[in-house]
């Protein structure tokens, strides 16, 4: 099966590399080391035996942005996935281009502003993993301009799913999504309140909520939201890490 349209990749990049690579080891459970790229430097976490996310200091172009986390997600033809987004109403923010021996990005953006990178590769498509593992990212969050529109950007460009809508009262709808049959992670029009623009926001998953939450104090980070028990039993916090990414846990258990 084609892993069109699924997230694939995770990346941060920060002002504090090193510090950053001792707060998610600690945190989360990561395991890290240098990719071995022999143009810049670049640090693959993974968990167990399974690459997880990227970390790399903050390129010349992005000045000026905060340190944060972004997605990757598969796009069979990267080139015109890219030109699709722009027809649908969202922003190519860089135009495809290759990684040598890796494959093919963009980094684009949805039509309410959220940012995205779209990824193929050139060797063999990975397996699927088990998103509830320790350290894999168990659940994807849109906090969009505008969900409806948000929505229809998706759903079309990927063939993304609803799955449950839940109500939140006077926050609106949470709309549940599902990617190749599996529900993946929810997307809702962003609170007024929330000074963010429009995000993408990732949850690793950890084993015990409490314990985690300790390691991030511990760490010089902060949780900003949390803990808090969501449908289905899991506990979440939303924290920022000591170099200002914003990041998310979700744990089986507090």
């Amino acid at each position: 099966m084609s892993n069109q349209g699924k997230f694939v990749w995770y990346e941060l990049m920060t002002s504090d590399t090193a510090a950053a690579e001792r707060f998610y080891k600690s945190v989360v459970g990561w395991a890290a080391k240098d990719a071995g790229m022999p143009d810049m430097t670049y640090t693959i976490f993974s968990a167990g035996d399974r690459m997880v996310a990227g970390l790399m200091t903050m390129p010349q172009e992005a000045e000026g942005m905060p340190p944060g986390w972004i997605g990757y997600i598969y796009a069979d033809n990267v080139n015109a996935t890219a030109k699709e987004v722009a027809a649908k109403g969202g922003k190519v923010h860089r135009q495809p281009d290759d990684i040598p021996g890796v494959g093919r990005f963009a980094v684009v953006g949805d039509p309410t502003g959220a940012v995205f990178c779209l990824f193929s590769s050139t060797g063999e498509e990975g397996s699927d993993v088990d998103r509830q593992a320790p350290g894999q990212v168990g659940w994807h969050e849109l906090m969009a301009g505008d969900l409806n529109t948000a929505w229809t950007f998706y759903a079309s460009l990927f063939g993304w799913e609803k799955d449950q809508a839940l109500d939140m009262g006077e926050m609106g709808t949470y709309q549940l999504f599902k990617i190749n049959g599996q529900t993946t992670g929810g997307m809702m029009t962003k609170p007024k309140d929330l000074p963010a623009p429009p995000y993408w926001g990732y949850y690793f998953n950890v084993e015990a909520i409490d314990a985690a939450i300790e390691r991030v104090n511990a760490g010089g980070g902060k949780v900003v939201m949390g803990p808090m028990e969501v449908p289905g039993g899991s506990w979440i916090i939303n924290g920022v890490d000591p170099q200002g990414a914003h990041f998310s846990l979700v744990a089986p258990k507090r």
